[in-house]
Formats: C-alpha cells, sequence, structure tokens
C-alpha cells in the first residue's frame, strides 16, 4: 500500500470503529445504567435501539450527503458529533436523557460508516480493494464484539459513565490523520439530499419498533401500540413508494437490480439479526440472572473477535479468488451451529463447558461470513455509487438489529430468565441458519458486469 492508502484504511476503521463499538457497548452497561438511573426492560431496549433507528434510518440520507458535499467532509462532522453527543451520554442525568442523547449519537455515527466504505472503495482496486474491505471488516466487526468486552472493563473498574467517554481517544486520532491527507474531497455531479424520505423512514421505524417495544406494558389492542405501529408501517410504505419517484432517492431501488446485491442484503437481514439479538441477550443475562461482572460477561464472546482479527483478511482474499457464494453459505450455517451449542447453558453457568464451545463456532461462523458479504455487495455496483449502496446495506444491518433487539420483549416476556435465553437463542440460530440458505440460493459468485444504473 502506498501511504495515502495506508492513512486511507487507518481512518475508514477508526470512524467506523466508533460507531460500531458504542453499538454494542451500550448491552454491558445496561445493567449499571439500570441500578443508577431506574428502568425497566423496556428501557434498556430503548437504549439500545434509539442509536439503531437514528442510525439505520439517517445512514442512507449520510450516502446521499456523501455523494453530495464530499466523503472527507462528511466524515470528519461525524467524528465531531459522534465525540460530542458521547461526552452527553456519559454526563446524563436521566435515563430519559440518555436516550434522547443515544438517538442523536446514532445520527452522527451514520455518517461515518458509509463514508468510510466509500473511501476504501474508491482508493482500492480489485484484488486489494477486497484486502482492504477484509481489514475493514475485521476491525469494525471486532469493535462491535469488543464493545462488550472494553465497556465491562471500565465499568469494573470506574463507571458505566467513564464506558461512554471512550470514544474520544480513537475520533482525535482520525481527526489527525484526515488532516494528513492529500487527496481532496470528490463530489458526485449532480446528486442531491432527499430530506423528505429521511423523515418517512425515520417515523416508521420509529412506530413499528415503539409497538413492539412497548406492547408488553400495554397489549396489543391498546390504541397506544397499533396507532404507531399502523402510522410506522403506512410510513415506511410511502417511503419506499417515494424512492420510486423522486429524482434523487436516499435508497435507489435501482441498486436492487443487481443480484447480489439484492439477495447479499437479504442475507444481511437474517445474519445481523442474530447478531444483535443474540449480543443483547447473552451479555445482559450473564450480568442480570447468572451473576457475572460486567468484565466477565463482556469477555464472554471474546473467542469471536479473535476469530475476526485472525481470519477476516484472509477470508476477504480467499473470497477474492473463488467468490463470496461458498463463505456466505458456510458462515451464517457454523453461526447457527454455535447459537444451538449454547443452549447447553444451565444455572449455575459454567463458561468453560456450556457457553465456549458456542462461542468458538459462532466466532468462526462470523469471521467467514461478513467480508465477502460485504465484497459481494458492494462489488455489484459501480466504484462511483459505494457510498450510497454502502449506506443500503449498513441501513439494512442496523434496522435488522434494531426489530430484532425490539422483538426481545416478544420472545422473552418482561423477564429474561434462562428459558428466556434458550427461547432467544434458538431463534438467533434459525435467523442464522436462514441467512446461509439465502446465500446458497441467492448469490453469485461471479456476478458479471456491475449494476451502472
Amino acid at each position: 500500500m502506498t501511504r495515502e492508502q495506508r492513512l486511507v484504511l487507518a481512518i475508514a476503521i477508526l470512524g467506523s470503529f466508533v460507531s460500531f463499538l458504542d453499538g454494542t457497548l451500550a448491552n454491558v452497561a445496561l445493567p449499571a445504567i439500570r441500578a443508577e438511573l431506574g428502568g425497566g426492560l423496556s428501557a434498556q431496549q430503548w437504549i439500545v435501539d434509539a442509536y439503531l433507528i437514528t442510525l439505520g434510518a439517517l445512514i442512507l440520507i449520510a450516502g446521499a450527503l456523501s455523494d453530495t458535499f464530499g466523503r472527507l467532509g462528511v466524515f470528519r462532522a461525524g467524528l465531531i458529533g459522534f465525540g460530542i453527543t458521547s461526552a452527553a451520554i456519559a454526563l446524563a442525568p436521566s435515563v430519559e436523557l440518555l436516550i434522547v442523547f443515544r438517538a442523536l449519537q446514532g445520527a452522527a455515527g451514520a455518517l461515518l460508516v458509509p463514508s468510510s466504505l466509500a473511501l476504501i472503495m474508491a482508493n482500492f482496486r480489485d484484488a486489494a480493494q477486497a484486502r482492504a474491505i477484509g481489514s475493514w471488516t475485521g476491525w469494525t466487526s471486532v469493535a462491535s464484539l469488543a464493545g462488550p468486552v472494553i465497556g465491562g472493563g471500565f465499568i469494573d473498574l470506574l463507571s458505566w459513565r467513564a464506558a461512554f467517554g471512550i470514544n474520544l481517544v480513537p475520533i482525535a486520532v482520525a481527526l489527525v490523520l484526515l488532516s494528513k491527507l492529500e487527496q481532496r474531497d470528490v463530489r458526485r455531479p449532480h446528486a442531491a439530499v432527499d430530506f423528505p424520505s429521511a423523515v418517512l423512514v425515520v417515523a416508521g421505524l420509529g412506530g413499528v419498533v415503539f409497538a413492539l417495544i412497548e406492547q408488553a406494558r400495554f397489549g396489543w389492542a391498546n390504541p397506544i401500540i397499533w396507532v404507531p405501529l399502523a402510522s410506522g408501517a403506512a410510513a415506511l410504505v410511502a417511503f419506499v413508494l417515494r424512492q420510486a419517484r423522486v429524482p434523487h432517492p436516499i435508497m435507489p431501488l435501482g441498486l436492487f437490480g443487481a443480484r447480489n446485491f439484492s439477495w447479499g442484503n437479504v442475507a444481511t437481514v437474517f445474519v445481523y439479526a442474530a447478531l444483535y439479538l443474540s449480543g443483547f441477550l447473552i451479555v445482559v443475562y450473564l450480568q442480570q440472572s447468572a451473576g457475572f461482572g460486567a468484565t466477565a460477561a463482556g469477555l464472554a464472546l471474546i473467542p469471536s473477535s479473535i476469530a475476526l482479527i485472525l481470519l477476516s483478511s484472509t477470508v476477504g482474499r480467499l473470497a477474492g479468488r473463488f467468490g463470496p457464494r461458498p463463505f456466505m453459505t458456510l458462515g451464517p450455517l457454523l453461526m447457527g451451529a454455535g447459537f444451538l451449542l449454547m443452549l447447553a447453558i444451565r444455572e449455575p453457568v459454567n463458561y468453560w463447558t456450556q457457553l465456549l464451545p458456542g462461542a468458538v463456532v459462532f466466532g468462526l461462523g462470523l469471521a467467514t461470513t461478513v467480508a465477502p458479504l460485504t465484497s459481494a455487495i458492494l462489488g455489484a455496483v459501480e466504484t462511483e455509487r459505494s457510498g450510497i449502496a454502502s449506506a443500503v446495506n449498513n441501513a439494512v444491518s442496523r434496522i435488522a438489529g434494531l426489530v430484532a433487539v425490539a422483538f426481545v420483549g416478544v420472545i422473552v416476556g418482561v423477564r429474561l430468565d434462562l428459558a428466556g435465553l434458550h427461547r432467544g437463542l434458538i431463534v438467533c440460530a434459525g435467523l442464522s441458519i436462514l441467512g446461509g440458505v439465502v446465500s446458497w440460493i441467492g448469490i453469485r459468485s461471479h456476478a458479471g458486469p456491475r449494476l451502472h444504473n
């Protein structure tokens, strides 16, 4: 790699790292936040989902912003906004304000991921691009899995508030590296931002998620539940219809004309729903029901992080040679097998015999899946559309996680006990296996020329 390429890869990894990190760091902080600020299971779901609602919805408009105003400028704004909102969360005096700050943090995080992937796609080509994407996906996926580990250490040694301040160091480093780049910002001619579409998707997701989270408290027949559910669903339908009519959609439906892009996003729904749901269930259960400390709960899935660090670049290179289909099929099946092995968990929990074997198999499956999945989706469209393509895929993954966490109350009931954990793990296994089946059916290792419309 050239000096400029090394800088670009480091910046892309650092910027996305903090966004992925905070997506899961909150999981391990939930019991400590509950102890200090109050709130039940629904409040815990909102702390996770408030971040995912704005992140998943606005990441679409962030892709258009990158095309309109330039990747570097949007990326820099996202870093600064993420740092400010992280500090605000650390100082939040109530659970209600913390949820508001988490939503604002998700909006800032939405500016980071599409711009970082677009930078990689613009600065690397062919096999080098596959390796760079492998490194990026490895480290950003590690951030998702390391969030509970890093956060747990800070919570046990200091407090949950200190855990949300750890973002400031990588953000500062990324801003310094950005100032050293020699390239100029690139803007796509005639690009525009469709703000009404962003409003529709935020309103739609917010209404549906509110109904899913609060139904346990009010019941499905209550207007407080079915009115937001119906209006949210209507807003999402209106959003899709609008994308087919406006000249500059934030989710161009034409992208789904590329086979690997459309099927890859379907696989993303199942794989990332399983990933987010399992992270929430396992980390919260280990602390609130099994008596694990925050650090021990965060370390529970560390084998997955190790597998991602060791294997992602290699898998990315192999996928570049043999195509993504076999890896996207085998990986989710291994993930599903890992979740089924975790059904061995009993009370009292013995980590080494009950959880570790499943965590190792799950980690191998995740490492086999992530880089080929990203390469298949982004490789299906022209490089100039990589910003919006990565935005759509990341929105799909976050929205899948958002809806999965919102379903926690439906799956486990009002309290996360051992039976509820087992039900959740079976759901995670089913979702993962579906991801593998979809990949085998739909993905093509040699998909032909990239889509240009």
